[in-house]
């Protein structure tokens, strides 16, 4: 993890990969796409409403939390040399959460009563992580962007068994998103994340916490 913003800073956060403009995604100047839908609000005739609820109420809240965590470690981290590595994850996640948040509105889903507790305990989460070192702040990268890859992959699936056609924006999003993380996740281990002390048992207990906040903000 010694070299910060240099050749193992992935392209693809440098210069972020265009969308396809299907329905719902609304071209913009220059090229690419914007991830803003192109309607306010949703048509909600023939969708599976509890599941949409679901998966957009759990991916605004994890994608709210990876904001702190990324918060807490440049709180830490920031002036060091693994900063602008951080920092140009945190950008991502920011774009993230704005998509979401559109989503929220243009679907009428209730975020999770949760937030607030993910705010701290997000903030708690990145800087604790941080203050174990440069290494330490990756493996808790490496550990969180894992579980949301494959929770991102699960809500795929589930999408595609639903009715491709009819969620193909949200499955766009999704799948754009889960390379971004699974991107992050890559960046982690280029920079050492498994040579934290206890890396093991820090990974699992770090994945366990994700388990259970995804399984948590997906109902309540």
């Amino acid at each position: 993890m010694a070299a910060a913003a240099g050749p193992a800073l992935r392209c693809s956060l440098l210069q972020r990969r265009p969308l396809r403009c299907g329905p719902g995604l609304r071209p913009v100047p220059g090229g690419g796409a914007s991830l803003r839908p192109c309607s306010t609000r949703v048509a909600q005739d023939g969708i599976n409403k509890p599941v949409i609820d679901r998966i957009i109420r759990v991916d605004h809240a994890g994608e709210y939390g990876a904001n702190r965590i990324y918060a807490g470690q440049m709180a830490v981290l920031g002036r060091s040399s693994v900063g602008p590595v951080i920092q140009q994850m945190w950008n991502q996640e920011k774009d993230h959460l704005k998509k979401f948040n559109e989503l929220m509105v243009a679907y009428r889903v209730r975020p999770t009563v949760l937030l607030p507790f993910w705010n701290v305990a997000g903030f708690v989460l990145g800087a604790g992580s941080a203050l174990l070192g440069k290494k330490g702040a990756m493996a808790c990268t490496v550990a969180v962007e894992e579980s949301i890859s494959e929770h991102y992959n699960n809500q795929i699936r589930t999408l595609i068994e639903e009715d491709p056609e009819k969620y193909k924006e949200l499955l766009q999003v999704i799948k754009q998103f889960r390379d971004d993380e699974q991107e992050h996740h890559d960046i982690g281990l280029e920079h050492d994340a498994e040579a934290t002390p206890a890396y093991s048992v820090l990974k699992t207990t770090i994945q366990l916490g994700c388990k259970a906040a995804i399984f948590l903000s997906e109902r309540i």
